[in-house]
């Protein structure tokens, strides 16, 4: 549950004698580090919080060390989303807006990133450790559904096949989010207990959800998820874990932005330094200021290491 020293909490149970678990996630203080170098529109603010709870209800199942990376692409006044999230819950985010776009406070996913029906949905797992010549594993689907949940929740069932069920919410303070997930039974037992069992969690599950789908945005922005907890599933019979704290970290590196200058070509490189003498990067996720002259520049190039980055730390060159 919340502890005094932090705000930012998410806390894992599942239901006893039934495959469904179940997260609850209040992120706040991280949230607000996210935004303070950003003055996003109320409706881009609304939807990369709740992708930013999303990432971390995610990311605390992740079964090897590395990080989920959530993307939307977009065709609208919104071009891109992204969220990276590692398994210790350490937390980046940032928008990227058309130039000049105009959004209205009220504007839906559709009318933000999917106007011209070409938006994309990108969930990339980025193992930290890799094998030799592993690459990360990436699923890109439409974008299909009229909320970031809706999203999730049909990739998860069509790419992983589990059944989940996710409720988010964001403002200016907090990014609050739950998460239901229907898990598979092992095999091993027998039949009929077998048989007993799926109709159990079936039960379970059906129940679960329509709790959860009794909660209202205004009621989880408002709520902290001990209280949450408490009033969905007081009836049930739940095991709840140690709480994790997620937190802001920027993986952003004076190597992965020269990673970033190698991808765009040593020609377009030296034709930035001819006219501005020196190149200049701000990490779009923390606001991190990199300076490359002409000799940094030339030890770029003569370098034989290879361009490796999934998320660069990009930012205009200036």
């Amino acid at each position: 549950m919340t502890t005094p020293d932090t705000k930012d909490t998410l806390q894992k149970f599942i239901f006893d004698n039934a495959a469904v678990r179940g997260e609850l996630v209040e992120i706040s203080d991280t949230w607000r580090e996210i935004q303070a170098r950003h003055g996003y529109p109320k409706a881009v603010r609304s939807m990369l919080g709740e992708m930013v709870a999303a990432s971390a209800l995610l990311s605390a199942n992740l079964k090897f060390n590395g990080s989920i990376v959530m993307q939307i692409h977009g065709d609208g006044p919104v071009r891109l989303l992204v969220v990276e999230c590692d398994a210790d819950l350490r937390i980046r985010a940032t928008a990227k807006l058309a130039p000049d776009a105009t959004i209205a406070d009220d504007a839906g996913l559709s009318d933000l990133l999917n106007v011209n029906r070409r938006g994309r949905f990108v969930i990339t797992l980025d193992p930290l450790e890799k094998m030799p010549g592993q690459q990360p594993y990436q699923g890109i689907v439409p974008l299909d559904g009229e909320s970031v949940a809706t999203v999730i929740e049909n990739y998860m069932l069509r790419s992983e096949q589990m059944d989940t069920r996710l409720w988010l919410a964001a403002d200016d303070k907090v990014s609050r989010g739950l998460l239901l997930q229907k898990l598979p039974r092992h095999s091993g037992k027998e039949d009929q207990i077998q048989q007993a069992s799926a109709e159990e969690d079936l039960e379970t599950w059906h129940r679960a959800v329509m709790l959860g789908s009794t909660l209202k945005q205004e009621e989880l922005l408002s709520t902290g998820i001990e209280t949450l907890l408490n009033r969905l599933f007081w009836e049930e019979t739940i095991r709840v874990f140690d709480p994790q704290h997620p937190q802001f970290h920027c993986s952003c590196t004076r190597e992965k932005v020269g990673n970033m200058l190698k991808m765009l070509g040593q020609p377009e490189v030296e034709s930035a330094l001819a006219d501005l003498g020196e190149l200049g990067v701000n990490c779009d996720f923390c606001g991190k200021h990199y300076a490359f002259d002409k000799v940094d520049c030339t030890q770029l190039f003569a370098s034989d290491v290879p361009v490796e980055t999934l998320i660069p730390a990009s930012g205009s060159i200036n």
